[in-house]
């Protein structure tokens, strides 16, 4: 089963569209232990930084980014599991992207889809795919086949 108190995600930018907040608090909820981390957006260098301020030695980094590598939430689930017990911070940027080294120094560099969202809808659907994952590991009825 998928500990998603071993996970957080640090984001660039703030919520401010109320329904994808309460979408993300509801999902939230159904995830206690995941931390989220808010980060000013500013430049590249500066969001780096900062990141890598915020991350521990013991943590691996999953990156989105519209380049990544693709999973169906299935795969996506039997990919964390795989991590076995190591923590895993995922970061989702802002409008401007993150730097080509943030990207170089992750383990995975994930898309959610071939679509560009914007980051307050990629995070709503990173969340919702954590609880997936979660469901799909415990045998669920929430992933529907």
């Amino acid at each position: 089963m998928l500990n998603v108190s071993r996970y957080k995600i640090i984001a660039i930018g703030k919520i401010k569209k109320k329904w994808i907040q309460t979408g993300i608090e509801m999902y939230l909820k159904r995830l206690p232990g995941l931390q989220v981390i808010e980060i000013k957006d500013s430049t590249q260098i500066k969001e780096e930084y900062t990141i890598k301020g915020i991350l521990k030695k013991n943590e691996a980094l999953v990156i989105l980014n519209e380049n990544g590598q693709s999973f169906s939430s299935k795969l996506l689930a039997r990919k964390l599991l795989n991590f076995n017990n190591q923590n895993i911070t995922f970061v989702i940027g802002g409008a401007t992207g993150l730097s080509q080294s943030l990207n170089n120094f992750a383990i995975l560099q994930l898309s959610l889809s071939p679509l560009t969202f914007p980051h307050e809808i990629a995070r709503l659907l990173l969340i919702e795919q954590l609880y997936r994952a979660k469901t799909i590991t415990q045998g669920s009825p929430y992933h529907k086949e």
